[in-house]
């Protein structure tokens, strides 16, 4: 990793910034959070910088309030959550105190009170319209409360905000978090010297959005894989009728350009050779197996691969030395329909000599779903920032960050 870590600066008695990503879901009313996974995963970070004395302060947004205070949207029960998972941490009473305002006096009088080994969590940086709109003033404000800044929220890092850009105009060094190194670490290897063979799943409803991922991968992988919705489109493309499966007509092009550069690169571009296709788009439709060589019913629509797809996607999932899957094979929140999505979780999980990397909220689902979520080398926080990372693009919070 080319960019200075959490690892290389002295945090002793000095207050620090962490831009963490706190965005979880909670129940309609804002009261409960429902999923804690993104408090857990930036919890090595914030340990770290307990056990080196920092005067922690904790930004994140939650939701989009849209620039307005929302009582709906406030990190007030992320603050109680997090004092429970530190205390079950560090087997110590961490008591998270809590800021009613991201910026302004309230929040400049709490920062400035912190001893080292105490936490403050500001309310939700998109209470403010300036957030978003990465407004100078607004990321002045903000480094002003403290003395270093650290990002530790790779999910926001394709985002050009005031809390994970501009504020390192204002605060340096601008250092990764131990979640953040840990991306940047294992997608930059399987970017740039990957391990052979390679191979990426590639799956999802529609091919519109991750075109540029298929394109950038055929530079790097041995083994395309494509599956979910957007094979449809690329079955199209062969000139195969789908029935009423999800197909971007106005795609179809793309595909083809992608069929001929697998070719002329000589990537094996892995197709579905069989769907499990349904007579309605509901979790106990009629269902057939069906040969995708083959003109599809009119009235059915593909909802999953079939099984000699999933063998051919085991045996060269059985072989690799770098995975990176993204998406999901089929309709995975219909049981029925998520035997696919399934399978190539356990094959993945399976092949123990290989790293293994998982980005996307569905992918990152179905393997917690099946339980092998341990047994994968890193599960990506960043549904969004994963893919533009994939794709080759510059992320705005990684680039912000200071250099080695």
């Amino acid at each position: 990793m080319s960019k200075l870590s959490i690892r290389d600066i002295d945090l002793t008695n000095k207050r620090v910034f962490i831009r963490v990503d706190f965005n979880v879901p909670l129940t309609e009313d804002g009261s409960t959070i429902t999923d804690d996974t993104r408090i857990v995963a930036t919890l090595p970070t914030i340990q770290y910088a307990l056990q080196h004395k920092a005067k922690i302060i904790l930004a994140s947004h939650l939701g989009r309030p849209k620039g307005k205070v929302n009582p709906k949207y406030s990190l007030r029960p992320v603050a109680a959550r997090l004092s429970e998972l530190l205390a079950k941490a560090t087997g110590q009473a961490i008591s998270v105190a809590f800021a009613p305002d991201c910026i302004g006096e309230e929040a400049a009088s709490l920062a400035n009170q912190l001893q080292a080994g105490q936490v403050l969590l500001l309310e939700n940086l998109r209470y403010h319209a300036e957030e978003e709109a990465n407004d100078p003033a607004f990321s002045k404000a903000l480094a002003s409360l403290a003395e270093l800044y650290v990002n530790d929220a790779f999910g926001s890092a394709h985002r050009a905000h005031a809390s994970t850009e501009g504020i390192t105009h204002f605060l340096t060094p601008a250092v990764a978090g131990l979640l953040m190194e840990k991306e940047i670490t294992y997608l930059g290897k399987a970017l740039e010297s990957p391990e052979k063979p390679f191979v990426a799943i590639i799956g999802g409803s529609k091919i519109s959005g991750k075109i540029d991922v298929i394109d950038n991968l055929l530079d790097k992988v041995d083994t395309l894989v494509i599956v979910g919705g957007m094979a449809y489109t690329f079955q199209r493309a062969l000139g195969v009728t789908t029935g009423k499966s999800l197909v971007e007509e106005d795609k179809i092009e793309m595909a083809k350009a992608a069929l001929d550069k697998a070719k002329a690169k000589g990537v094996n571009l892995l197709l579905p050779v069989d769907n499990i296709l349904a007579d309605s788009f509901t979790p106990d439709a009629k269902t057939q197996t069906w040969d995708c060589s083959v003109n599809f019913p009119a009235d059915w629509q593909g909802l999953d691969i079939g099984p000699k797809s999933i063998a051919a996607i085991e045996a060269v999932v059985a072989t690799a030395k770098t995975i990176v899957w993204n998406g999901p094979a089929g309709v995975f929140e219909f049981p029925r329909f998520a035997i696919g999505t399934n399978a190539i979780a356990k094959a993945v999980a399976a092949n123990k000599g290989a790293i293994s990397i998982i980005g996307g909220g569905d992918s990152v689902s179905a393997i917690n779903k099946t339980g092998l979520a341990d047994q994968i080398t890193h599960i990506s926080t960043g549904g969004g920032a994963s893919l533009e990372f994939l794709e080759g693009k510059k992320l705005p919070g990684v680039e912000a960050l200071t250099n080695k």
